[in-house]
């Protein structure tokens, strides 16, 4: 790529570190609270609105369906309008999903509210993970996604920790407040993510983090028309998706029914199952950035590579081994790397598209991985419902399978050209 020399300003403290605080904390919100939260207070909200599995997981697909029909319309709009205004508007619409979910009576409700907060959800990740893209130069993108994602993890610690308490103190009230209460977390972010984002470096007169005088893009500094083809019509891109597919369907099935696979078969009680989910909190926070890096170091492919085994192995041990031991591996497993695949994802879209694309780019692979989310959960509770014993170990063992093709399909990916 050619290279034009432009002057740099070099602060005391780049604003690309508090443009990821802020980034890392709408993660937390966009998908921490209103995604994960759903993991910890199935097991209430399935006996509140007496609903079975194959329902329990319609309402997980219903959220992540609503995530699909805005990822790729939250990118293509954030490329074209600029990140800062989508990300705040889909934190206000996730944040009154999840007010409204807790006030729903009934199973309709309950999907019409899920499905609003996936549209927040998608309408603020996606742009956020991009505009890492914008302020970090190549060989820190997956460093700075690395980061971005571990808001999930902090929400993990989080939930483990505060959920069972709300739940013992309000009993069969307590998902209702805290459905509030992360509505109004969210709220707060929202604001924070107006007041603080911006959408590109030199909106501030600055350089992405890491160039120097004589190494900045053109392709960055460049503000001519948008080029979409790059993005729609590249086989490598629709080649990530393909890959994406694996994650979405796979980890959501892992995520979705951790707590009540622990609680109603694996004999835990909600607040051993919370201190697990904490535990995989503490293990993830760390490793998120550290394989961000490692990306950085050895490519985006292996990574992949390396990831997507981990997961087989976890999903596969939380099924065939359902005892404590085989249970606490499986979430260090699962920890070690939960959220690092949609930040090497995000980094990819900025190495192959540049800043100005790669929110277009990452919500365009966000829709393979939102069909595999959208798909997952509604399999993994008809495969439990149709098990004599309603067990979730064939969903797991699923879940386990399509990771692997992810692995598989991680091998044959072209390096993207940089």
């Amino acid at each position: 790529m050619d290279q034009i020399d432009t002057p740099t300003r070099q602060p005391a403290l780049h604003y690309a570190w508090i443009v990821l605080v802020v980034g890392t904390l709408v993660v937390f919100g966009s998908l921490g609270l209103a995604r994960f939260g759903y993991t910890t207070l199935l097991p209430s909200m399935e006996t509140a609105l007496a609903i079975d599995n194959t329902r329990t997981g319609g309402l997980a697909t219903a959220n992540l369906a609503g995530y699909l029909a805005l990822a790729i319309v939250g990118g293509a709009l954030a490329s074209r309008y600029g990140p800062r205004v989508v990300i705040t508007i889909g934190l206000v619409v996730a944040g009154l999903g999840m007010l409204l979910t807790g006030l729903a009576n009934s199973l309709g409700a309950a999907i019409a509210w899920r499905a609003l907060t996936g549209i927040g959800s998608g309408a603020s990740n996606v742009p956020v993970m991009a505009l890492l893209s914008a302020w970090f130069v190549q060989r820190r993108r997956g460093l700075a996604a690395g980061i971005g994602v571990t808001g999930s993890s902090v929400a993990l610690i989080l939930l483990g920790l505060v959920v069972p308490h709300i739940l013992t103190i309000y009993e069969e009230n307590g998902w209702r407040i805290c459905w509030f209460v992360f509505a109004g977390a969210t709220f707060g972010l929202a604001i924070l993510a107006w007041a603080v984002l911006r959408n590109r470096p030199s909106d501030l007169g600055l350089q992405p983090l890491g160039a120097t005088e004589h190494n900045v893009p053109v392709a960055a500094a460049s503000q001519g028309g948008l080029h979409w083809g790059r993005v729609y019509a590249s086989g490598v891109v629709w080649h990530i998706g393909m890959i994406y597919v694996a994650f979405g369907f796979s980890y959501i099935i892992y995520m979705t029914f951790f707590t009540k696979y622990l609680t109603t078969e694996g004999g835990y009680t909600k607040q051993a199952a919370g201190w697990l989910l904490t535990l995989m909190g503490w293990v993830s926070l760390p490793c998120g950035f550290l394989l961000g890096w490692v990306s950085d170091v050895i490519g985006r492919k292996g990574a992949l590579v390396i990831i997507y085994l981990i997961h087989t192995v976890a999903f596969a041990l939380f099924a065939l081994w359902p005892s404590p031991v085989g249970f606490t591996i499986s979430a260090v497993l699962f920890g070690l790397s939960p959220w690092t695949i949609p930040a090497i994802m995000a980094a990819m879209c900025g190495d192959l598209l540049g800043p100005r694309l790669a929110p277009a780019g990452l919500g365009f692979i966000t829709l393979f991985f939102g069909i595999g989310q959208a798909v997952g959960p509604i399999a993994a509770g008809a495969l439990a419902d149709a098990d004599p014993g309603k067990s979730f170990s064939s969903a797991f063992l699923l879940a386990a399978g399509v990771a692997l093709l992810g692995a598989v399909g991680s091998l044959l990916l072209r390096r993207p050209k940089g």
